[in-house]
């Protein structure tokens, strides 16, 4: 019996390392799953973009139609919702206006954003002080108010 006993032992650790070796040489072929496999390295931060230098906003424009002028158009809310400011298109539109009590219709005039509290003041100053409205040459006081650089 003792021969049987060191038969058994001798197969029983035989059978064992087979086994072992088996399931070790199945583990290499099993495809890898993604718990086994390490994650992928997270991807860097792009770097923060820079700063946008603060460009001048771009002129609005209003297409003039019978019937308007610098004052009403000015006094549109989505204009300046201002009256007074009338000047500040005229200055920006002297290119195209002669005279601020004269303009025409489809004629677009460019509403500037990027105005000043000076230049605003400026604007309303001359408004309330202009004087008398009359076609045909330019007022002396809008040539004065149009030197004024601001």
């Amino acid at each position: 019996m003792k021969e049987y006993n060191g038969i058994y032992k001798a197969l029983g650790a035989g059978l064992i390392s087979v086994v072992l070796l088996a399931g070790c040489a199945s583990a290499k072929q099993a495809p890898a799953t993604a718990e086994a496999a390490p994650a992928p390295a997270p991807a860097p931060e792009p770097a923060a973009a820079p700063e946008p230098m603060m460009e001048k906003p771009a002129d609005d424009v209003h297409v003039v139609v019978a019937g308007e002028h610098l004052w009403g158009i000015s006094g549109y809310s989505q204009i300046y919702n201002d009256p007074y400011q009338w000047p500040l298109i005229f200055k920006r539109n002297r290119d195209q206006i002669e005279d601020a009590d004269l303009i025409y219709p489809g004629q677009e005039l460019k509403i500037s954003r990027d105005l000043t509290e000076a230049q605003v003041e400026q604007a309303i100053q001359h408004a309330k002080t202009r004087g008398a409205w009359s076609l045909g040459p330019t007022e002396q006081a809008d040539l004065d108010y149009l030197s004024k650089a601001l």
